[in-house]
């Protein structure tokens, strides 16, 4: 078993809803020469620092995430995407221990498969079309040049989750508070969720 990350130890000594399950999808991915971290708050396991699979949890739900699940045959049809948005990941979902304990080997079939994908270097293509930009952060765009050459140095995903973000809202002046309060993020050089 490769060494456990002591950050992963104290993430799931705070857990109190979805430990055990955690806990017991953590022992699976661990059979496999992953390493174990902690990325946006939740254990992750990479290869060669690629991020192949995580664990999180939900308030009605826990899930697996294989990072590029899009590119995994999914043969017993377990995969879910998890919103509209997202085109790589896919998860899947447990509300209980047995059913992680039913599933697991399975899952350590579909795990072996993200590891070979990873190994193969294989890349999800992405769709192609752009997010249209809100008027309002074009306006940002054109009073506050920095900000634009900070949003065109993040990376692709990173802006559509920032485009997504500011679009939602149905009034202007909500996307403008939505931008205003994220531009310092976006000077940082970080995304929506870092």
């Amino acid at each position: 078993m490769p060494d456990l990350n002591p950050k992963v130890d104290a993430f799931l000594g705070r857990q109190t809803q979805w430990r055990s399950e955690f806990e017991r999808l953590r022992s699976l991915i661990l059979d496999f020469p992953l390493t174990e971290e902690l990325k946006w708050g939740v254990p992750c396991y990479t290869l060669n620092g690629k991020n192949v699979v995580l664990i999180h949890g939900f308030k009605e739900y826990c899930a697996i995430l294989f990072i590029k699940g899009a590119l995994l045959k999914d043969q017993q049809h377990i995969l879910i995407i998890q919103t509209e948005n997202v085109q790589a990941g896919r998860q899947v979902r447990f509300t209980s221990l047995e059913e992680v304990v039913a599933l697991g080997p399975v899952l350590k079939e579909y795990i072996a498969e993200a590891i070979a994908v990873e190994e193969a270097g294989l890349k999800v293509e992405f769709k192609r079309t752009p997010e249209p930009i809100p008027a309002e952060l074009e306006m940002i765009f054109t009073q506050q040049p920095a900000v634009k050459e900070a949003f065109s140095a993040l990376t692709p995903g990173r802006q559509r989750a920032y485009i997504l973000f500011f679009s939602a809202p149905k009034q202007a002046q909500t996307r403008v508070s939505r931008i205003s309060k994220c531009i310092p993020q976006i000077l940082a050089g970080k995304g929506l969720n870092d």
